[in-house]
C-alpha cells in the first residue's frame, strides 16, 4: 500500500505542477519488472521482462515531453534502468546508474521523472546493474521532433525499432559468476533481432513506400554489421543528430550505438533477408529477420547477403563518411550547422587509455591504470550530502600513467561550461566502444597508431557528427570535443558489458559553484537512499 501511495503522491504533484504552469506534455508509464522464461536461441532461459515483454515496451515521446516512469522491481535482486543517450539535462538524479542512484530493492518501486529536453532521435533503455542486460530488460526509446520543427525528409510510411546484438544461452547469474571468478566472458552463442533468433521476426512493408528503421546495438561484447538483401539504406539520423544523407549497402554498428535509416520497398514483391553479423571476430555469427512485402509473391530466396568481417580500414572509412547535416534543424528550428564547434578553443585535453590487466589474480580492465570499483554509496548522493570517504576527486589522471593497474572508485573533476578534448587511446587488438552519459560530443578525428598533438592537423572541424557513443579501432585513437554543458555526476564507460563490469569506466563530476536551479535540479523528493546516505533527508532538501 505504501508503494502505491508514494507513486500516487508523485503523480499528484506532477499533475498539479503541470496544470499550474501549462508546461510540456506528460506521459505516464507503469512498469513491472519480472523474471520469465524466454527461448531466443531455442533454449529455455531466465529472462528479465517488463510488463511481460522481451524486449521491453517502447517509449514513444516528443521533444521536451516529461516522462513519469514508475518501475516496480519484482526480481529477487536490486535493479535500475538507465537511458542510453538520453541526456537528463540538469538532472543526473534520474540517470539510473549506480554512481547516481540507489538500486530499487526487491519488492519496491521507484518513479523516474525525466524530461527529454531539447533532444530528438533514436535511443534505448537498459538495466544498468549486475549484468542484468544479459537477460533482457532493454527496449527502444524514440524522441520525435515537435510538429513545428522541420525534418529533412518526408514523413515515412512506417517506423520500425530494431534492437540487435549478441546473446548468450547462459543466464545472467552464470555469466556474472564467470566475471566475478576472474575470467572474461566466452564467445557469444548467437545474435538476436528484437529478442528473436534467425527468421524469428518479420517486418511487413508495402511495395513502393519508404520506412524508417531505428537500429541499435544492444549487445554485450561485439560490433555488428547490418544490411538488407537487395535494398540500400539512406542514413538520416545518428543518436539525435540529422546526418548527411549518404547511401549505404551495409552499416557497422558498434556496441551501444544507434542509427536511423530510410529504406524504400522498391524491389520485386517478395521477401528479403535482414541480416546482422558480428564484426572483428574470428568466428562470424549471423542472424536474419524477414522484410516481407505485403503483396509478396514468394518467400526469401538465395543465401543472405554477406558483409564485411574483419576489415578495419573499410569500417574506418565508413565512420569518417558519417557527417552532420549542417542545414537541417535539430530539436530547435535553428540549423545544426549554426554551432561552430571547430572554432571554439578547448579548455583542457584528457587522454584515456584502456587496458586489460590482472589484479589479484583476476581479469580486470582499466582506464589510465585505474580499474573502477563501485563505492558503498552512490557518488552523486555522497557528493550532495557531503559524505567523506566515498570517493576523492583526482582519483584518475588526465593522461595514461603507464603504471600497473589498481582498484579505485575513480572520479574526475571537470568544470561546467568547459570545452574538453578527449582522446580515447586503444593499444589493444580489440575494438572499443565508449559512451559518455549526459552529453553529446563531436567526433573530430580517428586514425590508426599513436595520437600526438600533430594529429589535430587532420581533425574535421566543420561537419563531423556528434553523438554519445563512439568506437576506437584496434591499435588506434579517436578524438572528440565535449561541451560540458550539463552539471552532474556522469558515467564514462566501455559499452562492452564485460569490460565495464570489470572496471573500464569512471565518473566525471561536472561542477558549477553557483548551486542554482538554472544549472541543476534539486534532489528528487522520492530519491532512494542507501549506503552511507541512509539517515539523510532528501525530502527536506528536495522540492520536486
Amino acid at each position: 500500500m505504501g508503494e502505491h501511495t508514494s507513486f500516487c503522491s508523485v503523480i499528484l504533484v506532477v499533475l498539479l505542477v503541470a496544470c499550474a504552469s501549462g508546461e510540456d506534455p506528460y506521459r505516464f508509464y507503469n512498469w513491472n519488472v519480472t523474471y520469465g522464461d524466454i527461448y531466443p536461441l531455442g533454449v529455455k532461459q531466465q529472462g528479465i521482462l517488463i510488463n511481460g515483454q522481451f524486449p521491453g515496451p517502447q517509449i514513444d515521446s516528443v521533444t521536451n515531453d516529461n516522462l513519469i516512469i514508475n518501475v516496480y522491481n519484482s526480481l529477487d535482486e536490486p535493479f535500475l534502468l538507465s537511458w542510453n543517450g538520453v541526456q537528463q539535462r540538469r538532472n543526473s538524479w534520474q540517470d539510473g546508474v549506480y554512481g547516481t542512484n540507489c538500486p530499487i530493492p526487491p519488492g519496491r518501486n521507484f518513479t523516474y521523472v525525466l524530461q527529454v529536453k531539447d533532444q530528438i532521435g533514436s535511443y534505448f533503455y537498459y538495466p544498468s546493474l549486475a549484468l542484468h542486460k544479459a537477460a533482457g530488460g532493454f527496449g527502444g526509446f524514440k524522441i520525435a521532433s515537435r510538429s513545428v520543427i522541420p525534418v529533412p525528409f518526408p514523413p515515412p510510411s512506417g517506423d520500425f525499432t530494431i534492437l540487435a546484438g549478441d546473446w548468450y544461452k547462459k543466464n545472467h547469474t552464470d555469466l556474472r559468476a564467470i566475471l566475478d571468478g576472474g575470467s572474461d566472458l566466452p564467445f557469444p552463442d548467437g545474435l538476436l533481432i528484437n529478442g528473436r533468433g534467425s527468421n524469428g521476426y518479420t517486418f511487413t512493408v508495402d511495395q513502393g513506400k519508404t520506412y524508417r528503421l531505428r537500429i541499435s546495438n544492444v549487445g554485450l561484447t561485439t560490433s555488428i554489421n547490418f544490411r538488407i538483401q537487395g535494398h540500400k539504406m539512406l542514413l538520416v539520423e545518428v543518436e539525435g543528430i540529422h546526418s548527411l544523407q549518404n547511401t549505404y549497402d551495409s552499416l557497422d554498428i558498434h556496441l551501444g550505438q544507434s542509427y536511423s535509416v530510410l529504406v524504400t520497398a522498391d524491389q520485386p514483391a517478395q521477401d528479403y533477408y535482414i541480416v546482422v553479423s558480428t564484426r572483428f571476430t574470428s568466428q562470424v555469427l549471423t542472424s536474419t529477420s524477414i522484410l516481407h512485402y505485403s503483396n509478396s509473391a514468394g518467400s526469401v530466396s538465395g543465401p543472405p547477403p554477406g558483409g564485411p568481417t574483419t576489415q578495419i580500414d573499410w569500417s574506418l572509412e565508413q565512420a569518417r563518411s558519417i557527417r552532420r547535416n549542417l542545414t537541417a534543424s535539430g530539436p530547435r528550428p535553428n540549423p545544426q550547422g549554426s554551432y561552430h564547434y571547430g572554432m571554439i578553443n578547448t579548455t583542457r585535453t584528457i587522454r584515456l587509455a584502456n587496458s586489460a590487466q590482472t589484479i589479484n589474480g583476476k581479469q580486470r580492465y582499466a582506464v589510465n591504470s585505474v580499474s573502477f570499483i563501485p563505492a558503498d554509496t552512490p557518488l552523486k548522493l555522497a557528493d550532495f550530502f557531503k559524505i567523506s570517504g566515498v570517493f576523492s576527486l583526482g582519483s584518475i589522471s588526465d593522461s595514461p600513467t603507464g603504471g600497473g593497474a589498481y582498484l579505485q572508485t575513480s572520479v574526475m573533476a571537470a568544470d561546467f561550461r568547459g570545452y574538453v578534448e578527449i582522446v580515447f587511446e586503444n593499444s589493444e587488438d580489440s575494438v572499443q566502444s565508449w559512451h559518455i552519459n549526459g552529453h553529446n560530443f563531436f567526433v573530430v578525428g580517428m586514425d590508426g597508431g599513436q595520437w600526438t598533438p600533430a594529429s589535430r592537423l587532420n581533425y574535421n572541424l566543420r561537419d563531423t557528427i556528434s553523438r554519445s557513443t563512439v568506437q576506437v579501432y584496434p591499435m588506434s585513437w579517436t578524438a572528440v570535443y565535449v561541451p560540458l554543458d550539463n552539471v552532474g555526476m556522469w558515467n564514462i564507460r566501455s559499452e562492452n558489458w564485460a569490460r565495464q563490469y570489470l572496471g573500464q569506466q569512471f565518473y566525471l563530476r561536472v561542477y558549477s559553484p553557483a548551486n542554482s536551479w538554472r544549472d541543476e535540479y534539486p534532489i528528487p523528493k522520492n530519491a532512494l537512499l542507501c549506503g552511507r546516505a541512509v539517515g539523510h533527508t532528501a525530502h527536506a532538501l528536495g522540492s520536486r
